[in-house]
């Protein structure tokens, strides 16, 4: 049970961009997949080595890794390139 913690980061932030695809209405998922797991990877490292709220051990970080995706993909919505 090691890492499932991380799995459930994984997952929950693949949903979060499937989410935010089918909402939007773009038909690539590739976009919001990358922006998503790119703003987990940034909540998560600031939850665990800019701000020490948390260690790899526990489940907080995993809170501050899919609020760092949906922070992304808000950033993607409002920013993105429309031809």
């Amino acid at each position: 049970m090691g890492n499932l913690d991380i799995a459930v980061a994984v997952i929950l932030t693949a949903a979060l961009a499937f989410g935010f695809d089918a909402v939007t209405g773009r038909r690539g998922l590739a976009a919001p997949l990358l922006v998503a797991f790119t703003g987990a990877l940034c909540g998560g490292f600031l939850a665990v080595r800019v701000f020490g709220v948390a260690t790899m051990d526990q489940w907080p970080w995993v809170i501050w890794s899919v609020v760092g995706a949906a922070l992304a993909l808000g950033a993607h919505f409002l920013f993105r390139n429309t031809r």
